[in-house]
C-alpha cells in the first residue's frame, strides 16, 4: 500500500500511476493550533506500507506529518513500514564541525525508527555515512542515471568536462566522469566560517578553456556554490556551463542568482517541488518517479534494488 503526505502529492501520484496501484485513502488535517491529525480510511493490517513524503519548506512540518503517519501505521498493525524520503531532511548536518553542535541527520534516523519505520528509502544523500545512522535497511538511490541520460543525449558530441564545485563533491564528479567517459576538473573553494551559505572560490584545477563544463552537485539550495563555480569557469575560458543536481531546494536568493549567471541549462529532478513563485527559465526538471516506482517494487517483491543501477536505472 502506498501512502502520501501533503508536501508533494503529485510525485506520489505519479509513482502510484507507474506502479498501477491507488494511493491509500486517508484523512489528513492540520488543526488551528498547527497540530496534525492522520487517519487511514481502510484497514492496513498486515500490509507492506510505503510512506512517500518530500520535505520542502517548511521542512519540520513535512517531517512531523510523515512521523505521525508512520506511527499510525504501526499502531494499525502494518506488517512492514518503509519511509520514502526522496530528499532526506537535515542531511547536511551529518557530523560535528564545532563543539556543542547536534548531528541532526542521526536524529532524523532515530525519529523515524522510534515512530516505527522498518526501512528508509532516499535519493542522493548529502553524505553516504548517513546510511549508518539507521539500524534497519536503507536503500540509497541515485538520480545520476536520470540526469546523465538526459545530458548525454542532449549534449552528445561536445567537448565536455565534468566539474566538481568543491572538494566535497569530487567523488560524485568522478562517478559522472566514469558514466559519461569525459575528463574531470575541480573548483577549489573555501567556506567563510563566520557566515552561513557564503563561499569563496579560489582556482580551477583541470582543463576547462573552450569546453562545455558540466557542474554537478547533489543539491542546489541558495545557489551560492554553484553560481560562483560557474563564474570561475567562465573566467577560465569555459565555452558554456551546464549545472546538474538532484535536489532543487532553491531557497532565498537562489532564483536571482541562477538567472543572473550565464548557465546554458540547469538540470534537476523532482525529488522536491519547485517553490511557488520560483521561475528559472533555463531550468529543466526531470522526473524521479520511475526510479522510485522501480525501487519500491523491488523492495515489495524482496528483489534487488542495486540491480536498478546495473542498466542505468530510472528508465522504467
Amino acid at each position: 500500500m502506498l501512502f502520501s503526505g501533503r508536501a508533494y502529492p503529485e510525485l506520489a501520484r505519479r509513482v502510484a500511476d507507474l506502479m498501477e496501484v491507488e494511493l491509500a485513502p486517508q484523512r489528513l488535517i492540520t488543526y488551528a493550533n498547527s497540530e496534525i491529525y492522520v487517519r487511514f480510511n481502510e484497514s492496513v493490517r498486515g500490509c507492506d506500507a510505503f510512506v512517500i513524503q518530500s520535505h520542502p519548506a517548511p521542512v519540520n512540518e513535512a517531517i512531523m506529518e510523515q512521523l505521525i503517519m508512520v506511527d499510525a501505521l504501526r499502531r494499525a498493525s502494518a506488517r512492514r513500514i518503509t519511509v520514502v524520503a526522496p530528499c532526506f531532511p537535515y542531511a547536511r548536518q551529518d557530523k560535528k564541525h564545532l563543539g556543542r553542535e547536534p548531528i541532526s541527520a542521526r536524529l532524523m534516523a532515530d525519529l523515524f525508527s522510534a515512530a516505527g519505520a522498518d526501512r528508509i528509502m532516499a535519493v542522493d544523500l548529502h553524505a553516504a555515512q548517513i546510511q549508518g545512522f539507521f539500524n534497519g535497511p536503507l536503500d540509497h538511490l541515485t538520480g545520476l542515471p536520470v540526469l546523465a541520460d538526459y545530458v548525454e543525449k542532449k549534449y552528445s558530441g561536445q567537448d565536455m568536462v565534468v566539474v566538481s564545485p568543491d572538494a566535497g563533491r569530487v567523488r560524485l564528479a568522478d562517478q559522472w566522469s566514469d558514466r559519461l567517459h569525459i575528463p574531470l576538473a575541480i573548483i577549489h573553494k573555501r567556506h567563510d566560517p563566520t557566515t552561513a551559505n557564503e563561499v569563496k572560490v579560489h582556482e580551477v584545477v583541470g582543463e576547462v578553456a573552450g569546453r562545455t563544463c558540466l557542474l554537478v552537485d547533489d543539491m542546489i539550495d541558495t545557489a551560492g556554490t554553484i553560481c560562483q563555480a560557474a563564474q570561475a569557469l567562465i573566467e577560465h575560458g569555459a565555452a558554456k556551463v551546464i549545472a546538474a543536481a538532484t535536489h532543487p531546494i532553491l531557497s532565498g536568493p537562489a532564483q536571482e542568482r541562477l538567472n543572473a549567471t550565464p548557465f546554458e541549462e540547469i538540470v534537476v529532478t523532482n525529488t522536491l517541488p519547485l517553490a511557488e513563485g520560483v521561475d528559472v527559465p533555463r531550468m529543466t526538471q526531470l522526473s524521479i518517479a520511475p526510479l522510485l516506482a522501480r525501487a519500491i517494487t523491488e523492495v515489495f517483491r524482496d528483489g534487488s534494488v542495486a540491480s536498478l543501477f546495473a542498466d542505468g536505472g530510472g528508465n522504467a
